[in-house]
């Protein structure tokens, strides 16, 4: 399995081996409507691979990795490093500046990734090299996560760790693939994804932000009741055109439940299946205080 270079909220990377094997076994194009870290896309077998998302950086970000020769990739990541004077502790060792690996580099990189995300938040030109800056200030920012502000701006704080050799392991095999991979990258909202061109041999992998958790994207109401509503019809209006879908949800999570999906699902009882899924994700969860109730996921699929 091909592993994200991002460490993605909500990855479905651990549950890749309960997914794939419910997708069809011939799938002529794949489309990961809500590509996130695109660990699902990356994996699948398809004749062609359409990546789409909202966010224009991460879909630029993942364009740059295919099409920029992988060699120039990893000088670019290192003369960054160099340049702002981060830490490199697989070259160097935690002691090298000063600080023990419990505690992380947070300390000793502060202000060198301030002086990059500042330098990154200033540029003009967003060309290949602007994208391989944002890879870098997303892994040296807080637990290696994207966000931006309403200015555009990137504004997490620094994090603890740095490309270490189990990232630039993960970016290396992810670039061989992406650039091997027949695929495209699209940036729109799922309302106006064209589904026009997709049949019957195709399948349309959806997994929007969850109403019943408390994920980053939730937190300023990006994804409401009427998100929901909207992205129900169009799973409705994919199957009403005979083009598959597999859902990836939550029913109920933390005592509370999605009602929304839940009376969907017994309206479609005929059309639709859930299939139970067994995982909790920690990485969406670490500001709750309730980490023992699990989550009960599903793949909601319609073949």
């Amino acid at each position: 399995m091909i592993q994200s270079p991002l460490n993605y909220t909500g990855g479905k990377y651990k549950l890749l081996p309960q997914i794939l094997p419910h997708f069809p076994d011939s799938i002529d194009v794949f489309v990961d409507l809500f590509c996130g870290g695109c660990n699902v896309g990356i994996n699948v077998n398809a004749n062609k691979v359409i990546y789409n998302d909202i966010d224009e950086h991460l879909l630029y970000l993942y364009n740059t990795f295919k099409n920029l020769d992988k060699q120039s990739t990893f000088e670019w990541i290192h003369e960054i490093i160099d340049k702002y004077q981060l830490s490199d502790v697989s070259k160097n060792g935690y002691d090298y500046y000063g600080c023990e690996s419990g505690k992380g580099l947070g300390d000793y990189n502060r202000e060198h990734y301030l002086k990059l995300r500042q330098d990154f938040n200033t540029k003009i030109t967003e060309d290949y090299y602007y994208y391989i800056m944002l890879y870098v200030i997303i892994v040296y920012a807080f637990n290696n996560q994207i966000r931006f502000n309403s200015k555009g701006e990137f504004n997490l704080p620094v994090g603890k760790r740095d490309f270490n050799k189990k990232m630039a392991e993960k970016l290396s095999a992810f670039i061989d693939v992406i650039q091997s991979q027949n695929c495209v990258f699209t940036c729109k909202d799922f309302r106006d994804f064209d589904i026009s061109g997709l049949d019957g041999n195709d399948l349309v992998y959806v997994d929007p932000p969850y109403l019943i958790t408390c994920a980053t994207y939730n937190e300023q109401g990006g994804w409401n009741e009427q998100s929901e509503k909207d992205l129900l019809a169009f799973l409705d209006n994919l199957y009403a055109n005979g083009i598959r879908f597999a859902l990836s949800n939550v029913l109920r999570s933390k005592g509370k439940e999605n009602r929304l999906l839940i009376d969907w699902l017994e309206r479609n009882g005929g059309r639709y299946k859930a299939l139970s899924l067994d995982y909790s994700y920690s990485n969406s969860n670490y500001q709750t205080k309730d980490k023992s109730s699990p989550a009960e996921e599903v793949l909601i699929v319609n073949y």
